[in-house]
């Protein structure tokens, strides 16, 4: 199976942890923010594997495949043997704007 990670998709989870180790300075270490980016990336190769696919349940998302997992949920589209994960949202965040 081949995986393709859009930009927005990276860019969410990274900017995600980012903003947490701003909030938390003196608590959350680079250690764990790399370790929780590389968490959200191997939950990635998990869709179509273990991951079960959804029905989006964000309006933006019509049109995608979801997945999820207890953190991260993920908009793609499968063709044949290619994942394209275009969108990613934490759970805490999963609400419409």
């Amino acid at each position: 199976m081949n995986y393709v990670i859009r930009k927005r998709c990276a860019q969410k989870i990274t900017s995600f942890y980012r903003n947490v180790s701003k909030k938390y300075k003196h608590a959350y270490s680079l250690e764990l923010m790399e370790k929780n980016v590389h968490d959200a990336y191997d939950a990635i190769y998990c869709i179509e594997r273990t991951l079960l696919r959804r029905e989006p349940t964000l309006s933006r998302w019509k049109g995608y495949h979801m997945a999820n997992t207890d953190k991260w949920y993920f908009a793609y589209t499968f063709d044949g043997e290619t994942v394209t994960v275009v969108d990613a949202c934490h759970a805490q965040n999963m609400h419409e704007k």
